[in-house]
């Protein structure tokens, strides 16, 4: 057998590797960035792809199954993986590999009845969860999960709102990288903007919370999809792995008017967290002049250079940053 890579498949090879997975009933995920196949006669008896961080679309002939081959295949995607610094690793799968996958060093992290995400790290989410900031209180322990790129006076609003109804409102800024604003920044502003709120505790999410991991669908938002499986794995996670042991019974999460991706995940949300025993609260859009303040604006604005314009739409510490950087692409 011969082993082919691809950074990533196009033309007849991709049309090929589409074809061998839909005969396993798997489907090509399109933010694909390297596959290996193993061929046999030049024909395809095993594959595997790698995301970011994440190993996917790993399927191999029915024939073949018992061979070895799937070991192959995860052996070459995580060296792929390590060769570009990526060492914390997850495997999407299917429920009924579970097996397969922890024999070869991956641990389950949460599943759904479509879907088992694992990583490579024994209890890494519950390590996780257990070295944030989570004081015990009396009353209502809320959250709030924000990418803030940037932070604006929309975040403000919905914040301040949140937490002036509950006892202490965790606020999980995401940690994925692939915003317009570095994860570092915006972790920062959000801490700098709500400081002067006493109960609430800022939180990064690692790669546990809306992250290609759990929600790919969420950083493609100009696909106007989002998988309702990839909405239920990424809930199922926040609810079984932060909300409960951190006593969280609430999460607030703001209207939204514009966004397919996150319309869908916020109405997935309202339907299977309170089946968790998780209130969810959606607070309307703040508005200026009638019209919704996002952060799509802002970034609009700051590549034109608009800095006048951008100054009503952020607090002060936003505004301070945005000052200091050079336009975005």
């Amino acid at each position: 057998m011969q082993l082919d890579y691809a950074s990533p498949p196009r033309g007849q090879k991709l049309e090929r590797i589409r074809a061998f997975l839909a005969k396993l009933s798997l489907d090509w995920d399109h933010t694909i960035e390297h596959t290996v196949c193993l061929l046999e006669d030049d024909h395809i008896v095993a594959t595997g792809s790698l995301r970011q961080n994440v190993l996917l679309c790993i399927g191999v002939d029915p024939s073949l199954q018992g061979e070895g081959l799937t070991a192959t295949i995860v052996t070459e995607l995580v060296k792929l993986a390590v060769q570009s610094g990526k060492t914390h690793l997850f495997l999407f799968t299917k429920p009924e590999n579970e097996k397969i996958f922890t024999s070869l060093g991956f641990y389950p992290v949460a599943g759904t009845s479509d879907v088992l995400l694992l990583e490579n790290k024994k209890d890494g989410i519950r390590q996780f969860v257990q070295s944030l900031q989570q004081p015990r209180v009396d009353g209502v322990i809320a959250s709030a999960v924000v990418n803030c790129n940037p932070f604006t006076n929309g975040h403000l609003y919905l914040l301040e709102k949140a937490a002036s109804e509950c006892t202490l409102l965790h606020v999980f800024v995401l940690s994925e990288d692939r915003s317009a604003f570095p994860a570092s920044v915006r972790l920062q502003l959000v801490k700098e903007n709500t400081a002067h709120i006493p109960n609430i505790i800022v939180h990064p999410t690692a790669d546990y919370l809306i992250s290609s991991a759990t929600f790919p669908d969420y950083f493609h938002k100009e696909k106007g999809l989002s998988s309702e499986i990839n909405c239920k794995l990424d809930l199922t996670i926040f609810a079984t792995h932060f909300a409960r042991p951190m006593g969280i019974t609430r999460r607030y999460v703001g209207t939204e008017p514009n966004c397919a991706v996150t319309a869908a995940y916020n109405r997935q949300m309202k339907s299977f967290l309170p089946t968790m025993g998780i209130e969810v609260v959606e607070i309307p859009r703040y508005e200026l002049g009638g019209q919704p303040v996002s952060a799509s604006k802002v970034r609009a604005l700051l590549k034109e250079g608009r800095l006048d314009e951008i100054k009503p739409l952020v607090p002060p510490a936003t505004f301070a940053y945005l000052e200091r950087m050079t336009p975005i692409d």
